[in-house]
This record gives C-alpha cells, sequence and structure tokens, in this order.
C-alpha cells in the first residue's frame, strides 16, 4: 500500500466534489506499492515573497527513484475546443484550459525546487473518469498522458508505467523533504462546527507561522486578519503551546457561538468562554448567582469582573482575545486585568467582520500584523466580494486552492414571504442533491433574529430547524430549538463556517457600507458550496456580478 500524506485521509467526512478525489486516492493508495508516496490536495504558497501560486493538481506522486508524477483529475463533463481540452466552471465566462493549468504547476514547483539548487525530474498526467476525450490530437496534452474513461480501470498500472519505480534515489529523500516543506497540509479547524469528522486540509504556513516567529517585550500583538487568513489556527497554536508548557491559558471571544465552537477544538486545561460568559463564571466562583429575569444583569455582570479584586486563579499566562473589532475599550481593561505582568496577549481581529458600527479599540504600544490572505473560502466568493466591494474597503487575497464555490442564486419577491419560504427550501434541496448532509449545512439569514421570518421557525417544510430561541436558562445557557439544520444570523454565525451554506432573507434598499459587510459576513462562512436567497430587487441591483 502506498503511503499518502496527509494522513486521516480515511476520516474524512467528504461531500460534494471533493468525494471524486477521495475516491481516487483510495484506489491508488491500495493498488500502489508501499515504496510510492502520494502527496494529495495539493496547494501551496509562497508567503515570503508575498504572492500565492495555485497548484490545480490533485495528486503528486513520487517513485522510489525520486521522480514525480503530477497528476491532475478533471471529474464530469469537458469541452474540446480549437485551443485544447478545456473545463466549465460555474460563474466563468469561459471555459480554462487543461494544459496551461498544468504547465503553470509543473513550472512553478520545477522553479521552486531550483531555487534550493535541485533538478526535478517531473512529469504529468490528466485523469478524466467520466469523459472520453474524442479529439485527442488537439488536446493540447501528449495522448500518453492522458487517461480516460476509455481506459480508467488500468490508472494504477498505467501510473506504474508512466513512473516506473527505478532504482532508490538518494535524491528522493530531499524530494520528499521538499514536498513536505513546501505543502504542510494540516486539519482545518473552521470547518469543525460541532462535527469532528468534517475536516479539510489548508496550508500551515500563515498567521500561526508568522506570529509564533515574533519576539518582543511585553508580547502585546494585535492581529488584524481577514475571514479565512487563520486567526483561529493561531488562537489553536498559542492556546497549545501554553497548555503545553504547564501554563495557563485564557480565549476570550464575543460571540457564544464562536467560545462554543473553539472550545471543542481546543486542549483541556484553559479557559474558553465568550465576554459574558466569562463575567458569569467570575461572578458565581465569588459566590453570586446571576438573575437572568433581571434586564440590567449583563451590566451588572460587566461591572463586577471590571472592579472586584482578581484572585490569583484568575490570572493567566496567555491571554486571546478574539473577534476584537466587537469589544469595547471598557472590555479591553477589564481583559487586561486578568493577565499575568510578563504574560502574552493576542487580539484578534477583522475590521471587515464590524457589523455593530464600533469604533477600533486603541492599543498602545501593542506590535500590529496584518493578513489580507484569505486561505478558506473558494477564490469565486472572494473574487466576487471584490467586484461588490464599495471603493475603499479593504481588499482580500484569494489564496483558496478551490476555484469555484458552486454559487447558486435563487431569488424572491421582497415582501413575499411564503416565496422566501419557498426559495429556502428549494436551496436546501439543491445542497441535498449536490451531496451534502444535513450537518455540513448551515442557514444563516442576512437578518437579526428580531427582524427575521426564519429565525422563528421550528421548521421548513419536512426540514427541522436548530435556533436560538432567544432567552437564556438559569444557568446563562442559550436555548435552541431542536432540529436537524443549523439556522443562525449573520451576527450569530461569525468565526464559523461551513460546507455548504444557504445565505437567505438578503434584502436592502442599497449597497452600502453596513450591507456590504454582512454579506462578507455570511458568504466567507461558506467552505465548498454557496447558495444566495436574494430579494428581486437585490438581484436586480447585483445582476452584472451576479451572472
Amino acid at each position: 500500500m502506498a503511503q499518502v500524506h496527509p494522513a486521516g485521509w480515511r476520516e474524512l467526512s467528504v461531500t460534494g466534489a471533493a468525494q471524486r478525489e477521495i475516491e481516487t486516492l483510495t484506489l491508488l493508495a491500495a493498488a500502489l506499492p508501499d515504496d510510492y508516496v502520494i502527496f494529495h490536495g495539493v496547494h501551496w504558497t509562497n508567503v515570503e515573497k508575498g504572492f500565492s501560486a495555485y497548484g490545480e493538481i490533485d495528486f503528486i506522486l513520487v517513485a522510489p527513484s525520486g521522480r514525480l508524477l503530477l497528476i491532475e483529475q478533471k471529474s464530469g463533463f469537458l469541452t474540446e475546443t480549437d485551443e485544447g481540452l478545456a473545463k466549465k466552471y460555474p460563474g466563468m465566462d469561459k471555459p480554462k484550459l487543461i494544459r496551461s493549468q498544468i504547465m503553470r504547476t509543473v513550472s512553478a514547483l520545477i522553479q521552486r525546487y531550483g531555487k534550493e539548487g535541485g533538478t526535478l525530474s517531473i512529469d504529468y498526467l490528466l485523469y478524466c473518469p467520466d469523459y472520453q476525450i474524442k479529439r485527442l490530437e488537439i488536446a493540447g496534452i501528449d495522448a500518453a498522458r492522458v487517461i480516460d474513461a476509455r481506459n480508467k480501470d488500468q490508472l494504477p498500472q498505467l501510473l506504474q508505467q508512466i513512473l516506473p519505480k527505478g532504482e532508490i534515489n538518494p535524491e528522493r529523500e530531499r524530494v520528499l523533504r521538499f514536498l513536505g516543506d513546501v505543502l504542510q497540509l494540516f486539519p482545518d479547524p473552521s470547518a469543525m462546527i460541532g462535527q469532528a469528522h468534517a475536516l479539510v486540509t489548508r496550508l500551515s504556513g500563515g498567521l500561526a507561522t508568522w506570529a509564533r516567529q515574533l519576539e518582543f517585550s511585553p508580547f502585546r500583538l494585535r492581529v488584524i486578519g481577514t475571514a479565512g487568513s487563520g486567526k483561529t489556527q493561531l488562537a489553536i497554536t498559542e492556546f497549545s503551546a501554553t497548555i503545553a508548557s504547564g501554563k495557563t491559558a485564557l480565549y476570550v471571544s464575543y460571540n457564544r457561538p464562536l467560545a462554543d465552537h473553539v472550545q471543542k477544538i481546543l486542549p483541556d486545561g484553559g479557559r474558553v468562554a465568550s465576554f459574558h460568559q466569562l463575567c458569569d463564571s467570575f461572578a458565581r466562583q465569588q459566590g453570586w448567582v446571576p438573575d437572568y429575569q433581571d434586564p440590567e444583569i449583563w451590566k451588572k455582570l460587566e461591572q463586577h469582573l471590571a472592579t472586584a479584586v482578581i484572585p490569583p486563579d484568575w490570572l493567566f499566562d496567555t491571554l486571546i482575545i478574539d473577534e476584537g473589532q466587537d469589544f469595547s475599550t471598557s472590555w479591553r481593561d477589564t481583559l487586561l486585568r486578568l493577565l499575568k505582568p510578563d504574560g502574552r496577549a493576542l487580539w484578534l481581529e477583522d475590521p471587515m467582520q464590524n457589523l455593530y458600527g464600533r469604533e477600533p479599540v486603541p492599543l498602545e504600544g501593542w506590535i500590529s500584523l496584518r493578513s489580507a490572505t484569505n486561505y478558506r473560502n473558494p477564490r469565486q466568493i472572494v473574487d466576487l466580494l471584490a467586484a461588490l466591494a464599495p471603493e475603499g474597503a479593504q481588499t482580500t487575497e484569494a489564496a483558496s486552492p478551490f476555484a469555484g464555490a458552486d454559487i447558486d442564486v435563487l431569488t424572491y419577491p421582497e415582501q413575499d414571504q411564503a416565496q422566501l419560504f419557498a426559495q429556502t427550501k428549494q436551496a436546501i434541496t439543491r445542497c441535498l442533491a449536490a451531496g451534502f448532509r444535513r450537518q455540513d449545512m448551515a442557514i444563516i439569514s442576512f437578518r437579526g433574529r428580531e427582524n427575521s421570518a426564519l429565525l422563528n421557525l421550528d421548521a421548513l417544510g419536512n426540514h427541522s430547524l436548530k435556533s436560538f430561541e432567544g432567552h437564556y436558562d438559569l444557568f446563562g445557557n442559550p436555548v435552541f430549538r431542536q432540529g436537524e439544520l443549523l439556522t443562525e444570523s449573520v451576527y450569530r454565525f461569525k468565526g464559523q463556517s461551513a460546507p455548504a451554506v444557504i445565505f437567505t432573507e438578503i434584502d436592502f434598499d442599497q449597497l452600502d457600507d453596513k450591507n456590504f459587510r454582512k454579506l462578507f459576513v455570511g458568504m466567507t462562512r461558506a467552505r465548498l458550496k454557496l447558495v444566495l436567497v436574494l430579494s428581486d430587487r437585490v438581484a436586480s441591483r447585483l445582476v452584472d456580478y451576479l451572472n
């Protein structure tokens, strides 16, 4: 059995288009000898030089001889043009030439390896399991390097003919180290929205690497990072390192759902809470049981934590503040009271996710680190948001290995609640038809709970909905309706993501800064598929961008 990197791929809960690649990986792992090595989900970035290169290749096969074979899999229907074989992607005006994609990746790998003083022996293969190419002579790719529907059953045998074992070459270990250094793949925690099975891979370079390499005292780091830039991974890395060293760590978010989400992926031994959860826990430890029937209870809890004497067991070595754009200056001061004098503090924020119109919190003397690179969302989403952005809005660089998000658009007449519900149900049907399970999906409302028609429903058709009821139990825990489909407002779902997102109840008069920020937050929650349910008037304003 071939060696496969990264590990853990058998446990992946894969849905949608990615399932076909995992099927191929399963076949290759079983059929190839154990001295072959397969890298899958291949993508990389050159963070040192400030630009990203996208690998369109699905697999890299390394033989014992050290030779490489890049395998690009194109599932589904292909287009044969006079310029060569092409693939049509959703949201693109014309098909992309496959040969160009492959050659760019080959060239990028050769150049990168060459800069380290070596020469790669590299070949490529196009694998089209669903399509039979009729005109191989104009495909733009050597016919000997194409496996299509006619001979797909011979894939493992043909691979070994193209890439025979050969003699063991000492250069092979250098090639493997190079690929390991360049590709460094790891599970992405942002996909773990209540389920530990939905894992995806992502670049390990980025915030988790940059921030950990900085040295200054006192350690006060403000990270201004766009959606999908790796802020959560940085928080996990910093939190985990603190616990592993035997010290104490505190993670605080603005948003209770985000705190609950992060709690599931952080190691035991530290404290994780939203700001108000933290206030509640502190009060209870001091012997005060909050009365949540009191309309002023949250203000009283905030004041108590801000003024009480802090006991030694409430002082932490590391303080991580997430969603900093939503915090106030007084909350900043309260939290810093909980940090030991020689402790480390990280402030994570994204100005584009400031949905409450708050002024940035001043952090005098702090070092700032900015990242405008989005690794999480398919590039189609990032590009669409860039086209919609008002003048002067923060720009985001797309660095996802996925080009398309398979964006669907459904519309309803504004004020027509029945059609809104019908189109949202249609969106659910489309996601299910695409292979996503209910636990892979999230329905996100453009509106807050008080103004939403959807967030107050127990069910939509035969789909039961899990949503926040708007009140808390005696212990301060939010009360949820029980259902299969997670349904949240755009405000409460910040910081989280799902493989398939239905962004609904999108209706506004004009695309001003506030409405764009809400679009930004909602759309960047989708990892693989996005369905937009828009009012007719919004669709008419965005028609030029959505076609």
